[in-house]
């Protein structure tokens, strides 16, 4: 029980590390795209929630988009906002603040890494002790057997 206990947390564990790393790489692919063929428009914010930022914005060609997926790099923004937006040409919904970078993805990709980490040594101790407890009630019942 107690190897099966800690193979759960250190995989879960695992895969906390796995979505810190993707959070940071899917920035940075996002910029790249951004930047392999940038264009730049003057973005209104029309919403601003827990989960997105809505903005509607003006592209080079005369077309208007507000992409469904909100814009990257939003934190300090407030509705009815005017911003300097950068989006990637061949995908007007790739939408980012103009000069925040995927960079900004690495303290909250390093919370959840720590934070993670945490949980799963304090998870792997309650195995190894409620593991131990068990261990030793069970020779003590033998002991008393023979």
């Amino acid at each position: 029980m107690r190897r099966l206990s800690l193979r759960i947390v250190a995989v879960l564990w695992l895969v906390a590390m796995i979505g810190s790393a993707a959070l940071v790489g899917g920035a940075a692919i996002n910029d790249s795209t951004i930047h392999s063929d940038p264009g730049r428009a003057l973005a209104t914010v029309t919403g601003v929630g827990v989960l997105r930022t809505a903005v509607d914005y003006q592209t080079e060609e005369g077309r208007f988009y507000s992409p469904g997926g909100g814009l990257l790099y939003p934190s300090g923004l407030g509705e009815g906002q005017q911003v300097w937006v950068t989006y990637a040409k061949s995908d007007p919904e790739l939408v980012a603040v103009e000069g925040r970078r995927w960079t900004l993805s690495i303290i909250p990709a390093a919370s959840i890494a720590a934070a993670a980490t945490a949980v799963a040594a304090v998870a792997a101790l309650v195995v190894v002790r409620l593991t131990r407890k068990e261990k030793s009630t069970t020779l003590s019942a033998e002991d008393t057997k023979n």
